[in-house]
């Protein structure tokens, strides 16, 4: 019995012939993947630590003492917060431009102000570890030649085993990049 819910990806009984841009706002920044299954377990092993972090911070307010527990309040909303912003990371397009964003920072180009969108070969991070391998990255190159990271590759928390979705990721990206470089 097929179930008529529609995936992160496309609708159950999508066509190849699709349009390249299914969306109807294009003015809204979204990103054109969905976070991969090492970046929710990431979150959601943060969220796990962050409630024990409050149970122990109720344990200690019963016990009586406010400022530890005040602590251990301030403690937890940080790694909520840690793991909020975690699922945040990536790469975000609407019409005014593609995002690049990080844990700490976020990098905007206008699409006015890019030469090119490609994917190439390359020494990439493997989980955003200092070790590489080598693999595949989306970059984007600026007018002047300015340096600006990859905007995902194919061994980052999104994309780990998953090179199905990361040439869909990189074809929508550089789909968005021919619609709006012109405009």
């Amino acid at each position: 019995m097929p179930l008529p819910f529609l995936t992160a990806d496309r609708a159950f009984d999508a066509s190849a012939e699709d349009i390249a841009l299914p969306f109807d706002d294009h003015d809204s920044w979204r990103r054109p993947y969905r976070p991969g299954p090492w970046r929710v377990a990431a979150a959601a092993f943060l969220l796990l630590l962050a409630s024990f972090v409050l149970l122990a911070g109720m344990i200690i307010a019963f016990a009586g003492a406010v400022p530890g527990s005040a602590v251990c309040l301030g403690l937890a909303l940080v790694v909520i917060l840690s793991a909020l912003r975690l699922l945040r990371v990536g790469t975000w397009v609407s019409r005014h431009g593609v995002r690049r964003v990080g844990f700490f920072t976020s990098v905007t180009v206008p699409w006015n102000r890019v030469a090119a969108i490609r994917t190439v070969q390359q020494p990439v991070k493997w989980l955003g570890f200092p070790r590489t391998v080598q693999g595949q990255a989306l970059i984007l190159v600026r007018q002047g030649g300015e340096p600006v990271p990859p905007l995902f590759t194919d061994n980052n928390a999104d994309f780990l085993t998953r090179s199905e979705a990361f040439d869909r990721a990189a074809d929508t990206v550089e789909a968005w990049g021919d619609e709006y470089r012109g405009v």
